[in-house]
């Protein structure tokens, strides 16, 4: 099976392979609520805009131990489509304490999801600007009609959209019956250091005050100015997300970073930088413990085997 790149594919830079604890510990039953997992065994799709080294269960597992992170999310990635199988090979594998975001056809059978909730997953991840079509719109039609089909299974709708370029989202958002969680603190196309200025950004201050989306604190080098860290730019709207709706924030590693444009770091330090965005111990817990257990129905006691 070949694996090369196609021209408008180059291939990521691997993630450091030796990470470290962050400066201060994770506290029981943590959850990392965004990474993937990739193997060249599992044919990626042509149309994509970049092709990842192998970073597999066993990679992954080691980073969880590291960081100290007992629960894991993992989010099906733009190069696979929606051929969910080397992220469903994952979690077969994995054990307890895993979940996962599925990529489904529109078309998608009822027998498929609900065999997909017996794996796993939680809910449906849409694309739609990270891939050689960036169109950034949001699919209204076909969220409305799979968020009615998944409703009764408690699944969300995950997004990947820039937000500060997406036009009225906050009403079309609105419209959904299951929650929507939003990924790198909305995506601003325009850079964190403005992001609290624009009308996106109050529109969505004004969701999570409605209780209607959720947002993941991920990607922080996808959306800083700055070269390098710390990305002291994206303080002001992770600070700003977070006390507008502490219990609606959720944190995750985004490993292993793939098409990441800055300086690969250590993902300890990348860690570091969540302590900076939430000092207070308890709200800390509520984000990386308690909100991923609501979001994506950990039992209590439930946890990875690591």
């Amino acid at each position: 099976m070949s694996t090369q790149a196609p021209d408008h594919a180059p291939l990521c830079a691997p993630p450091d392979r030796a990470p470290r604890p962050p400066r201060t510990a994770f506290p029981r039953f943590a959850c990392d609520t965004h990474a993937h997992i990739f193997e060249a065994r599992f044919l990626y799709a042509r149309e994509r805009i970049y092709t990842p080294p192998d970073c597999t269960l066993a990679d992954y597992l080691k980073l969880l131990r590291a960081l100290g992170c007992e629960r894991a999310v993992l989010v099906q990635p733009s190069v696979y489509g929606t051929d969910n199988a080397a992220m469903l090979d994952a979690l077969k594998n994995a054990g307890p304490g895993f979940r996962a975001v599925a990529v489904v056809d529109a078309d998608v059978p009822d027998i498929v999801i609900k065999a997909l909730h017996e794996a796993g997953v939680r809910g449906l991840r849409f694309n739609v600007v990270d891939r050689l079509d960036n169109k950034n719109r949001i699919p209204v039609e076909l969220l409305r009609d799979l968020a009615r089909r998944i409703a009764p299974l408690g699944w969300h709708v995950e997004l990947l959209v820039n937000l500060d370029e997406a036009g009225e989202f906050a009403p079309l958002l609105g419209e959904l019956n299951v929650p929507v969680v939003l990924g790198h603190l909305g995506y601003p196309k325009g850079g964190a250091a403005t992001w609290t200025q624009t009308h996106a950004f109050r529109d969505l201050l004004r969701l999570l005050d409605r209780g209607q989306c959720w947002v993941k604190l991920t990607g922080p080098y996808r959306i800083t100015t700055e070269a390098d860290l710390p990305y002291a730019d994206v303080d002001a709207p992770a600070k700003q997300l977070v006390a507008a709706a502490p219990e609606r924030m959720i944190w995750g590693t985004d490993w292993p970073h793939v098409i990441k444009k800055k300086p690969m770091r250590n993902d300890g330090e990348m860690a570091d930088l969540f302590e900076r965005w939430v000092p207070d111990a308890a709200t800390r817990k509520r984000i990386l413990v308690d909100n991923p257990a609501t979001l994506y129905g950990f039992a209590p006691t439930e946890k990875i085997s690591i």
